[in-house]
């Protein structure tokens, strides 16, 4: 397996530096990462009724989508780190009106506060990649143990590929060098996904500032 960086922060870091970024953080990266969160929505495809759990929820522009995908019917759950993201994200969803229709928490994706078999999809968009290598594992087992059977994971991630590119060592580079800032780093969340009892249904390669991104869309064996 390919040597993936570690991350070189603690949550509580994690925590502050986000709620300091929330005012900021779609002008620093809400446009470019927006294409990528579309398509992983669409791609989860989820229908009217369903039951759906976002990991790391930012500012809401996913659960807003996936909001008008399961409906009145439906139910959406987000959970998120930071204080200040969950905040923008209930202003986010009032704006559109759906201030009712979404269930935000405070928490840890690697401790998950929900019952087994609680939803019929999960979306993780460039959140992965936020956890170090060790804890990887764990939050994707903490999914598998939330989902139905053969419930949906939908996966957005920077990717880490062999022979390792020119921009993901200089992106690896600001890695090490700013942890608080440049925290998430390329991984190889197929591999990883598939470690952890699921089996991989869709995927798609795309570039984002000359960065692999991967779109995996699997089901819980």
């Amino acid at each position: 397996m390919m040597q993936i960086s570690r991350v070189n922060r603690n949550k509580h870091i994690a925590k502050v530096t986000y709620d300091r970024l929330t005012p900021i953080y779609d002008w620093l990266a809400g446009a470019s990462e927006r294409r990528f969160m579309l398509q992983g929505v669409q791609m989860l495809a989820m229908n009217p009724g369903e039951s759906v759990l976002e990991l790391g929820c930012g500012t809401g522009k996913a659960l807003v989508e996936l909001c008008d995908r399961v409906g009145e019917a439906g139910t959406v759950h987000a959970l998120d780190l930071s204080r200040g993201m969950l905040n923008r994200s209930r202003t986010r969803l009032a704006g559109a009106g759906l201030q009712t229709r979404g269930n935000l928490l405070e928490g840890d994706g690697a401790h998950l506060p929900y019952c087994t078999a609680s939803f019929n999809a999960i979306f993780i968009c460039f959140t992965l990649e936020l956890f170090d290598t060790p804890e990887i594992p764990l939050v994707l087992q903490e999914c598998r143990r939330v989902l139905v059977p053969k419930g949906r994971l939908g996966v957005v991630a920077m990717l880490k590929t062999e022979p390792v590119g020119m921009m993901v060592r200089l992106y690896e580079w600001f890695h090490e060098r700013l942890p608080a800032y440049v925290d998430c780093r390329p991984i190889d969340a197929t591999q990883m996904i598939q470690s952890t009892g699921f089996s991989i249904h869709q995927h798609q390669i795309r570039k984002m500032w000359g960065l692999p991104v991967e779109v995996v869309i699997a089901r819980k064996i």
